[in-house]
């Protein structure tokens, strides 16, 4: 896999778009997600999508034309060209807010990231959510402010949260009780980690992403 970062921008809600592209990272536009980096004056390098919110199709550059009618999203697609250009790690932008259906697809999406062993994370308005599956994320000591940790999958076993102001030990997590809400840093380096399942963690965007 390659060093880089993934960068994908959808057409949801833009809260903004704080990223600067090095050379060996790549840039993908899904759909209507082609204005938002056109507005920022970044060309992406690989632009997807059916084109139905776009309402018509790009004639510059890389285009990869869907169907209207497929089982994957577009943004689902531009993770998925984003892979097989050799990345593992995912940025994606304006991937929340509109219609919440398309945010559920999303957050699925980085569950699929994890299950095979990549990272996504997911720049909502004042958060990043990502997942882990079967291992450990590590936070530094300057990170601050609240922290919630989900269980995605029906169970999380094994479920360890290190230097934080609420600890466990070995828990087991299930989809139907929050237990791991509001949870807080407390000035040292944290470790989340999970033996079986995977977890949604939800933290501020101020944070050095992990």
């Amino acid at each position: 896999m390659k060093k880089g970062i993934c960068y994908v921008v959808g057409a949801g809600e833009n809260y903004g778009l704080d990223f600067k592209p090095e050379k060996e990272d790549y840039v993908i536009a899904a759909d209507a997600g082609l204005h938002y980096l056109e507005e920022k004056g970044t060309d992406p390098d690989l632009i997807v999508g059916d084109f139905d919110t776009l309402n018509y199709v790009p004639d510059k550059g890389n285009v990869l034309k869907l169907p209207a009618e497929k089982d994957d999203t577009d943004m689902f697609m531009a993770v998925k060209e984003g892979i097989k250009a050799g990345y593992d790690r995912f940025y994606i932008y304006c991937g929340t807010g509109g219609r919440f259906d398309h945010t559920i697809a999303n957050l699925q999406m980085l569950a699929y990231l994890a299950e095979n062993k990549m990272q996504g994370y997911l720049f909502h308005k004042d958060c990043v959510l990502t997942m882990i599956t079967d291992r450990e994320l590590v936070f530094d000591a300057g990170a601050s402010g609240y922290v919630s940790i989900f269980s995605h999958s029906e169970k999380s076993v094994g479920v360890y949260l290190r230097n934080l102001k609420y600890e466990l030990h070995n828990a087991t997590l299930t989809n139907s009780f929050p237990l791991g809400v509001s949870n807080e840093f407390i000035g040292k380096e944290s470790r989340i980690s999970v033996k079986k399942g995977t977890l949604l963690i939800c933290f501020p965007q101020n944070i050095v992403l992990p």
